[in-house]
C-alpha cells in the first residue's frame, strides 16, 4: 500500500517537471547592451500631452458672493477714477480767468492761448509748487505818494556788501565792504532799498541788523524762501515782487540770479575782501543819476550799459555833459568868457569869481541837496543814539515776551490762545500769594 502511494507521488512530480520544462521558452542568444541616448534621459520639459479633465470645478466658477461684490466695486472704482482723470484733464484746458492770470503774473496776450498749452501750463504748475517763492507777492503795497520812493533797488549780500571767511583759529568771520554804510544811507534817499539774498533768515538777519541797526535805510528783507529754483539754480524772479518792472533794479554778483529778468539787472564783480576796494562807492553816481532824472523805464538804460564798466562809462558821460554845459554857458555869456580867456593868457588862470558865475548843472544841484540830507540824517542818529537804543531795547523786549517759553505755550499759540504774560521784575506771579511775615 505504501509503495502504491509512493509511486503515485513520484508520477505527479514527474508530470509537474515535464509541464514546467515544456512551458519555459526556448533559450535565445544574448542581446547586446542598450546604449543610453538623449531620448532615454529624464527631461525637465513639461509634457505636451493634454491632460484629461478630471471633472472638478475651477475656483473661478465657485466665488463667494462677497468676493463677487468686491470685484464689482473694484471695477466701478477704476471706471470712476478714469472718468475723474479725464474730466480733470479737460478742466486743465479751460479758459483763463482774471484771478488766475493775476496770480500767475500773466495777461491774455502773454498767457498760453491753445487748449493744449493751457493744459500743459497748469499741469506743470502742479509739480512746480515747491520751486516757487513762498508768496505770490513778496513785497507789500507801496505807501501813497509822496511817501513812496519812485524806484526799487534790490541788493544782494554775499560778496557784494560783505564777505565771509573761515579759518581754524577764528572760525567764520564776516567782513564789511568799504563804504557800505555810506552806500546804504545815501542811496536810500532815491530808492526803496530791499535786501534780496539767497541766504536763510537765521544767517542773514544778524548781518542786516548790524548794517542797519535802527531800520532807517533798508525798507524790506527777502531771504531764501523768496527765490525760485529753475533747472537746479537759484533764481530771483522779479515778477513776484509786486512792483512795476520798469522801476526795479537788481544789483547782484551772480548772473544766474537774474536769469528771468536780465534786463533789470546790474552784475558787478565780486568783492574778495580787498580793504582798499571802491567798487561799491563807484556805483553811486550812476544809481544816483537815475533817481534824480527819473526815467520812465530803467531797463533801456541798463541794457545800454550791459557788459560795460558802468562807473567808468558813466563818468565819461557825466564829464561830457559837464563840458557841454560850460560851453553853452560861455556862449551865452561872452563877457565872462572873455575875462576868463584874458586871465588864462596872462598865466593867471580863470579867476574864482568867473568860476563861481558858471551855474551848477541840474545833476550837481540835486546831488548837493542829497549830500546835505545825508549829513542831516547822520547827525540825527549821532545826537539821538541813546534814545534810539532805548527804543530798540523795548522792541526787543516785546518780541521776547511774545516768544513762547514752554511747549504748552507754543501749542497754545498755534491754536490761537492769547500768550500768557510773563511777570516782570518785582511782580508776583498769578496764582501765588505773597509770603506773610
Amino acid at each position: 500500500m505504501f509503495s502504491a502511494i509512493h509511486r503515485s507521488a513520484a508520477t505527479r512530480s514527474l508530470r509537474v517537471v515535464g509541464a514546467r520544462a515544456f512551458s519555459q521558452p526556448s533559450p535565445q542568444p544574448p542581446q547586446p547592451p542598450q546604449t543610453t541616448t538623449l531620448t532615454n534621459l529624464p527631461s525637465l520639459d513639461f509634457s505636451t500631452e493634454r491632460e484629461q479633465p478630471t471633472g472638478a470645478k475651477s475656483s473661478k466658477d465657485s466665488l463667494s458672493s462677497g468676493e463677487v461684490r468686491r470685484r464689482r466695486l473694484g471695477r466701478l472704482a477704476a471706471v470712476v477714477l478714469a472718468a475723474g482723470l479725464g474730466l480733470q484733464v479737460l478742466n486743465l484746458g479751460r479758459e483763463w480767468d482774471p484771478e488766475e492770470l493775476k496770480a500767475k503774473k500773466l495777461t491774455l496776450e502773454t498767457a498760453p492761448a491753445t487748449r493744449w498749452d493751457r493744459t500743459k501750463e497748469r499741469f506743470t504748475d502742479i509739480f512746480d509748487y515747491f520751486n516757487k517763492p513762498a508768496w505770490t507777492e513778496l513785497l507789500p503795497p507801496q505807501p501813497p505818494p509822496p511817501h513812496a520812493k519812485p524806484y526799487t533797488l534790490l541788493i544782494s549780500i554775499d560778496d557784494l556788501l560783505v564777505t565771509s571767511t573761515w579759518d581754524r583759529q577764528h572760525g567764520w568771520r564776516t567782513a564789511k565792504r568799504p563804504g557800505v554804510d555810506y552806500f546804504l544811507a545815501y542811496i536810500s534817499q532815491f530808492y526803496e532799498v530791499v535786501i534780496f539774498t539767497t541766504q536763510n533768515f537765521y544767517t542773514a538777519a544778524p548781518i542786516l541788523d548790524k548794517l542797519d541797526r535802527y531800520n532807517f535805510f533798508i525798507a524790506h528783507r527777502l531771504y531764501r524762501e523768496a527765490t525760485r529754483s529753475i533747472n537746479g539754480k537759484i533764481v530771483k524772479d522779479l515778477s513776484y515782487l509786486n512792483r512795476p518792472l520798469n522801476t526795479v533794479i537788481l544789483l547782484d554778483t551772480d548772473a544766474d540770479h537774474a536769469s528771468t529778468h536780465p534786463e533789470n539787472a546790474i552784475i558787478i564783480p565780486k568783492w574778495n575782501g580787498d580793504p582798499n576796494d571802491k567798487g561799491l562807492i563807484a556805483m553811486i553816481p550812476f544809481l544816483e543819476s537815475i533817481g534824480i532824472y527819473r526815467p520812465q523805464d530803467v531797463r533801456p538804460i541798463l541794457s545800454a550799459y550791459s557788459g560795460k564798466d558802468i562807473p567808468l562809462e558813466y563818468a565819461k558821460k557825466e564829464a561830457e555833459a559837464k563840458a557841454a554845459h560850460i560851453e553853452k554857458w560861455t556862449k551865452a555869456h561872452p563877457q565872462g568868457s572873455a575875462v576868463s580867456g584874458f586871465s588864462s593868457f596872462l598865466g593867471l588862470g580863470s579867476s574864482p569869481s568867473t568860476q563861481s558865475k558858471i551855474p551848477l548843472t541840474y545833476l550837481e544841484q540835486k546831488r548837493q541837496e542829497a549830500q546835505q540830507h545825508y549829513a542831516m540824517e547822520v547827525k540825527y542818529i549821532r545826537d539821538n543814539k541813546d534814545y534810539l537804543e532805548g527804543l530798540l531795547k523795548k522792541d526787543q523786549e516785546m518780541m521776547a515776551k511774545e516768544v513762547p517759553s514752554t511747549l504748552l505755550d507754543a501749542l497754545g499759540h498755534l491754536t490761537g490762545e492769547p500768550p500768557k504774560q510773563k511777570p516782570s521784575e518785582g511782580q508776583q506771579p498769578q496764582g501765588e500769594e505773597e509770603p506773610k511775615p
